[in-house]
């Protein structure tokens, strides 16, 4: 089994001492798909993951990992993204072609731009003209509403889950103690 990390310039090793500090190894999919779009997010020429080929935790974002269980894994579908490529490996980034596209995406930029400036010199809320109530002036505010929602889902499924499973261990004890009048 390979001890070392798939990706390019990784030198992340399975050890005692990195699991220790808490670093997770994960295998490649065995969906051929998703598999190779892990492969192209390497970017590595030629590379074919074997069925012992793994990856660090140090390449996938914080959101990518399920923790609810005893075991850290990946959730369904997700793909590598957090690399360290040379000049000659990154990706140019594509500009919009339209120009309404270009306008939208300017008045995004300026409207963070504005909203980071109102936050460090005057909090104070923005109205917006449409739905006011339901979402934050600022894309920020809303990514933020957006983490915490999801942080608060994934802390119920856990509680759920750590509920079902005590619910199961009850359930075994009572038959036992009821077996054995």
């Amino acid at each position: 089994m390979p001890e070392h990390c798939a990706a390019y310039s990784c030198s992340n090793r399975r050890t005692i001492e990195n699991r220790a500090r808490g670093m997770t190894f994960h295998k490649f999919p065995k969906n051929k798909d998703v598999r190779k779009k892990w492969e192209v997010a390497l970017r590595r020429e030629g590379f074919t993951a074997t069925c012992s080929s793994v990856l660090c935790c140090r390449h996938f974002k914080e959101g990518d990992f399920d923790r609810t269980g005893q075991i850290v894994r990946l959730r369904d579908g997700v793909i590598p993204s957090v690399f360290s490529f040379p000049v000659h490996l990154q990706r140019l980034e594509k500009r919009r072609a339209t120009s309404t596209s270009r306008r939208a995406e300017e008045s995004l930029s300026v409207a963070s731009q504005d909203s980071q400036e109102t936050s460090t010199s005057h909090p104070e809320p923005q109205l917006n003209d449409d739905h006011g109530y339901a979402l934050p002036a600022s894309p920020t505010a809303l990514k933020t509403r957006l983490i915490e929602a999801l942080a608060r889902v994934e802390s119920l499924e856990r509680e759920k889950k750590n509920a079902m499973a005590r619910e199961k261990r009850a359930k075994t004890t009572v038959k036992s103690l009821l077996g054995g009048i």
